[in-house]
């Protein structure tokens, strides 16, 4: 059950830091400094629907930067990403607004600011339940194997759900398996229902109903998003990557508005689909326009950071009251961890 914080729990993640631990002694981790002496950034990105794709795609952020090394390395969920930060071996990254509540609070703590939306979660997440499961209700998941990946966006989700329905999460059988293998266990009908998100959400709803989404969820009180996030340290070390790579995502929302079908090409191309199937999961997200990054409601100025935080602070409370963690940081704290410095710059029209 995701609420176990006992021995095998502490064993797994010591097993899975002295895997990357082992990495970085190998040459794959560090400063931000490459093996040959180069300058290093190193980017943990997701396969979902997003701008980080496009600006992987197009190759905006290696253009602008071109004395540094970009090395791109592929996570299926925020809480590797985590992981990969408690070890040293990521610079930069995109992942979900839960997984970097947990991460910003005890015990992990990690020295990492927000920098950046990516998207807020509409449709593009959602409980999906298998044909034949006899699920047609949050209510009816009670006894039944429902999977997600543990501390991620679609796992706080799915334990809102849950408690907006008035379901005892002890009561359902949860499982945490990364999105590939929700596949694999949908197909071999070993689970009832998954909370995840695209693209293998849309593979699921080929032979599945969806039971809700991130967008329902969002507006009763309990909303998701994707952020970008830079190590402190890096940030400090390398003033002028950010600017670039502010103004590189900044382009690829521009594209993601203006010109659909360019950013569906590019995000196909990177997920391996058509562009208009690219271009349909795209629509299910919530994607801001540059400028509203400084909005008082999401990243706010310098000085006066914006309701991001608070929404940090309102996921780390209900991962307390959901026993996730032992305690959420004052919103203070999660204040100074939006790094709102230079970004009117790098969005301005």
């Amino acid at each position: 059950m995701p609420r176990s914080r006992g021995p095998l729990r502490i064993a797994s993640l010591a097993a899975a830091l002295g895997s990357l631990l082992a990495m970085t002694a190998c040459g794959q981790g560090g400063s931000g400094d490459g093996g040959d002496g180069g300058k290093t950034i190193r980017i943990a990105y997701q396969a979902f629907p997003s701008g980080d794709l496009i600006v992987k795609e197009k190759g905006w952020l290696e253009k602008a930067l071109p004395g540094y090394r970009v090395k791109w390395t592929k996570f299926d969920s925020g809480a590797s990403i985590n992981t990969a930060f408690v070890a040293g071996s990521v610079d930069l990254a995109a992942i979900g607004s839960s997984p970097v509540a947990r991460g910003l609070s005890a015990p992990l703590n990690i020295p990492y600011e927000v920098t950046w939306v990516l998207d807020v979660a509409g449709d593009n997440e959602a409980l999906v339940a298998r044909n034949g499961s006899k699920v047609s209700s949050v209510k009816d998941l009670e006894g039944k194997k429902v999977a997600t990946p543990f501390s991620s966006t679609s796992h706080y989700s799915l334990l809102a759900a849950l408690d907006r329905a008035g379901v005892d999460a002890s009561k359902v059988q949860l499982l945490d398996l990364e999105p590939q293998d929700i596949l694999a266990a949908w197909t071999r009908g070993d689970i009832d229902a998954t909370y995840v998100w695209l693209p293998t959400l849309e593979e699921l709803k080929k032979t599945g109903k969806v039971i809700v989404s991130s967008r329902e969820l969002a507006a009763d009180g309990k909303p998701t998003l994707d952020l970008g996030v830079a190590s402190t340290a890096f940030l400090k070390a390398h003033p002028d990557v950010l600017p670039a790579w502010r103004t590189a995502q900044a382009r690829a929302l521009d594209l993601i508005h203006d010109d659909p079908d360019a950013a569906s090409a590019s995000v196909g191309k990177q997920l391996g689909i058509s562009p208009a199937e690219a271009g349909s999961q795209l629509k299910q997200g919530i994607f801001l326009k540059p400028a509203e990054q400084a909005d008082a409601k999401w990243l706010g100025t310098p000085g006066k950071p914006g309701g991001l935080a608070d929404n940090l602070h309102s996921a780390a409370r209900f991962l307390v009251d959901q026993k996730q963690i032992d305690s959420a940081p004052d919103i203070e704290a999660l204040r100074r961890a939006i790094h709102a410095e230079g970004l009117s710059d790098a969005v301005s029209p």
